[in-house]
């Protein structure tokens, strides 16, 4: 089974503001009132942007590698909201919202999950959740993480492969990553899968979960929105963690939060991605962090092995962000992605080789 993952896609507040149907700009945040400022800002950068944009725009030269791939299944973290509502969480700073007629956005690139346990789902309040979680539904897109209580919360996504078993994702957020402990889900109260901790008594509630819900030949991945959004240091109870909910079943652990990659591990012959960066955004033109060069992104396509969930092989694809896109990035901006990660990754074993045609491809010792 191969399956593309990629760390944040936010196409609300100046991505929105491009498409075909942009929503209500106005903005609670300290600087910016407005979202077309965004939109300013990435044209300062990069020169104009066009308006009512195709849907497919923002993903760029990415829809064309994922036709070469064709991967069995494609599993994002949507870290925004789509909604009409205009009950903003006040006092969060930062409020992201996409129109819901603007979803076509991402079924041009055909995506089946969206994980939801983020820091910015709920940035449009609890209604704001829900009309996310149908709108993504009636297009057609599974969603994990979030629901309109606890149980909803927790269930997993299942995509049905006939023949080849199922992938199956949870998704789990965790207060590191700016996730307001209000956000969770309770009974009879919409929010999102928070993890309380990372902590042995955790790793076994999402074991007996995961044993429930495993059936052989499934691949079942847990995508973990956790840590800040800057450094290359990865805390050791993520790696404890990652291994331990690897030895509980999961196949493939994709976390997000950082707004850049971070290192990648294969334990037990199974594949950790500690921080798969941004993917869509709207910061472009926004200064500062230039070192760790938020810019540039990796899509990653992982080939597991469904009799026993091992990675066979990861092919990353290097793509820079510009004009509120996705493009390739150049020869030199790829061999940069291949340097870094291979220089956070060397602990685990692993390092990141740049082949021929600029595609990095995951080599272990």
């Amino acid at each position: 089974m191969i399956l593309f993952l990629c760390g944040d896609v936010m196409t609300g507040r100046g991505v929105d503001q491009v498409l075909p149907h942009p929503g209500d700009p106005l903005l609670y945040e300290p600087w910016v009132g407005d979202a077309r400022g965004y939109v300013d800002l990435a044209e300062t950068a990069s020169g104009p942007i066009p308006r009512r944009v195709d849907f497919s725009y923002v993903w760029g030269d990415a829809l064309g590698e994922l036709e070469r791939v064709a991967p069995d299944a494609r599993i994002v973290n949507l870290e925004t909201s789509v909604t009409r509502s205009d009950d903003a969480w006040l006092g969060k700073g930062i409020n992201y919202r996409m129109h819901p007629d603007n979803v076509a956005c991402l079924t041009a690139a055909r995506i089946d999950v969206c994980a939801l346990a983020n820091n910015h789902v709920l940035d449009w309040g609890r209604a704001g959740l829900v009309e996310t979680i149908d709108v993504l539904r009636r297009a057609g897109v599974q969603t994990a993480g979030a629901g309109r209580d606890l149980d909803e919360a927790r269930e997993p996504a299942v995509i049905a492969r006939p023949g080849e078993g199922r992938l199956v994702v949870f998704a789990f957020g965790l207060g590191t990553s700016g996730i307001p402990r209000g956000w969770a889900a309770a009974e009879g109260r919409p929010g999102i899968d928070l993890l309380p901790d990372l902590s042995e008594r955790t790793s076994l509630g999402i074991e007996e979960r995961v044993r429930r819900a495993k059936r052989p030949r499934d691949v079942v991945v847990a995508s973990i929105h956790w840590g800040g959004n800057w450094g290359y240091a990865i805390p050791d109870e993520h790696v404890w963690f990652a291994h331990r909910l690897i030895e509980a079943g999961v196949d493939v652990v994709h976390g997000h939060s950082s707004h850049h990659p971070l290192a990648i591990e294969v334990h037990g012959g199974k594949l950790a991605l500690y921080g798969c960066g941004d993917f869509i955004n709207d910061y472009e033109g926004i200064q500062g962090h230039e070192e760790f060069r938020g810019d540039l992104t990796l899509m990653y396509f992982a080939s597991v092995d469904t009799s026993t969930g091992e990675l066979e092989r990861l092919t990353m694809t290097p793509m820079v962000l510009r004009k509120l896109r996705a493009n390739r990035a150049a020869a030199a901006d790829a061999r940069w992605l291949a340097e870094t990660i291979t220089r956070e990754s060397l602990a685990f074993g692993v390092r990141a080789a740049l082949e021929e045609d600029g595609r990095l491809i995951l080599r272990r010792r």
